[in-house]
């Protein structure tokens, strides 16, 4: 029953993992997939929604959620495409720009927990073993 074990265990990692990332994005005053949404716009700002959504791999509904949420928290902003005035693009604002270091070192803090005393080689391991897994998914 090893395959369950692994099963199990993966399952209680990603459950744990998500209820601390969930705490610790509420100590930011965000929310799950709002932190990764502003990490495409630190990496490429101005990415329409579509990009976004294609990015995030979210639902159009998601995203128009969390960018709603994004702009009263005044993190974001939408603008029209001067090439395209039915498309919006979506920037940060400056205090859009100034949340990635507090996200980023949250989640330098949250893997580093993780990854507590093991190895570099066994990082290394890891890391194939679960890229691996991630393409026998898809």
């Amino acid at each position: 029953m090893l395959n369950d074990e692994i099963r199990v265990l993966l399952d209680k990692l990603s459950s744990e993992t998500r209820r601390n990332h969930n705490h610790l994005l509420h100590d930011l005053n965000l929310h799950v997939g709002q932190d990764k949404l502003l990490c495409k716009l630190w990496r490429a700002d101005g990415l329409t929604q579509v990009e976004l959504c294609n990015k995030l791999n979210c639902e159009a509904p998601t995203v128009t959620n969390m960018l709603s949420a994004l702009e009263k928290k005044e993190l974001i902003m939408r603008k029209k495409d001067p090439d395209d005035k039915r498309t919006n693009r979506i920037y940060l604002t400056e205090a859009g720009k100034n949340m990635e270091t507090s996200v980023t070192e949250m989640w330098r803090k949250q893997q580093d927990k993780l990854l507590t005393d093991i190895t570099l080689d066994e990082k290394m391991f890891l890391r194939r073993l679960l890229k691996q897994m991630e393409n026998n998914l898809f």
